[in-house]
């Protein structure tokens, strides 16, 4: 997910420079890396350098919440097969393969219609594996005029992850942190560099 408007940051942190690629490339290598395949919802005409394919939001500027449901109805009518999406924003510089595998294993054995990580700040709908089967009841709460995630959620079946799933991935509670401004994007950079020195 890349269709936010990033005031906070100032200029798009989607193209914000993470060692030698875009934030945005690098978070479409995890998730490709996890799941076998990634690609981008974005407000039309963005990121198209980017390498990856790029599905054009069909509702821009009316939150996630379409953005969510633009990347499911393309599941939808790409394969019967793909059953899950992972569906992660573009600006959680401290997602790890390991972590997006073990949720997206964990999502194919549930019986859940989102599996949804808790942090300490809460739930975390935007790293969380949502069932393609659910499209109709959040496209309904969309046209009833939902457009916070988390209360689209509560018309489905969760399962919740908690600290004792994610821990192991991540022993500074960093995982889920997002990056909103120039100070949270310079503190990313340090604590990245000094984690490969």
């Amino acid at each position: 997910m890349a269709g936010g408007a990033s005031r906070r940051f100032g200029s798009d942190k989607a193209l914000a420079l993470i060692g030698s690629e875009t934030l945005l490339v690098r978070m479409c290598k995890l998730v490709e890396a996890a799941t076998g395949s990634a690609r981008i919802v974005a407000s039309h005409g963005r990121y198209l350098d980017s390498g990856f394919e790029i599905i054009d939001d069909r509702w821009p500027d009316q939150g996630p919440l379409g953005g969510i449901i633009t990347a499911m109805n393309v599941s939808e009518k790409d394969s019967a097969s793909r059953k899950w999406n992972l569906i992660i924003s573009c600006d959680m510089p401290f997602l790890t393969q390991d972590w997006l595998a073990f949720q997206c294993e964990h999502a194919r054995a549930s019986g859940a219609e989102v599996v949804i990580p808790r942090s300490e700040y809460g739930l975390e709908p935007l790293c969380a594996c949502w069932r393609t089967s659910t499209l109709g009841t959040l496209q309904a709460a969309f046209n009833e005029g939902v457009r916070k995630v988390t209360e689209a959620m509560k018309r489905l079946r969760m399962e919740i992850l908690d600290e004792t799933h994610w821990k192991r991935f991540d022993s500074d509670g960093r995982l889920f942190w997002n990056m909103n401004t120039p100070q949270d994007y310079q503190e990313a950079v340090r604590m990245l560099q000094s984690e490969k020195t």
